[in-house]
């Protein structure tokens, strides 16, 4: 063997990518998520920026005051890319961020009423698509 090549059959389980779980995964997420952006685009969304709305709605549905750091933790998202795209978000009207008055440090997102009829049109779409990717996976 040469420098520079690799001896697959001991340094993996699997005969090539296709074999991996995780290598499968990861490329079924990616044809996922760019299904899913197409269908979003229309509405002036990313999966990412759907994902936000969506958890924060959920989370606010009953009046709980929802922080950016709730929002990182249920979607397992770094709080820094939650905080970007959150900014994002601001600046397009669809959510509200304050300083939380029990915690200086953490940001309060509730959304706007631009984004709550957003989040309404995008909702059933993504539902759809989720549903016919899913039962074609199977």
């Amino acid at each position: 063997m040469t420098s520079g090549q690799i001896n697959w059959q001991s340094a993996s389980a699997f005969d090539g990518p296709g074999e991996s779980p995780g290598f499968t995964l990861w490329r079924d997420f990616m044809r996922w998520q760019r299904g899913l952006n197409a269908k979003l685009r229309p509405h002036g969304l990313t999966q990412p920026q759907f994902a936000i709305l969506a958890v924060c709605g959920w989370l606010g549905r009953d009046g709980r005051h929802t922080t950016q750091q709730d929002v990182a933790t249920f979607l397992g998202l770094d709080r820094m890319l939650v905080s970007q795209i959150a900014s994002r978000l601001e600046r397009q009207g669809l959510i509200d961020r304050q300083v939380s008055s029990g915690d200086q440090r953490a940001k309060c997102i509730t959304l706007t009423r631009q984004g709550t009829t957003v989040l309404e049109r995008a909702l059933p779409v993504v539902e759809s698509f989720d549903a016919a990717f899913f039962r074609d996976r199977t």
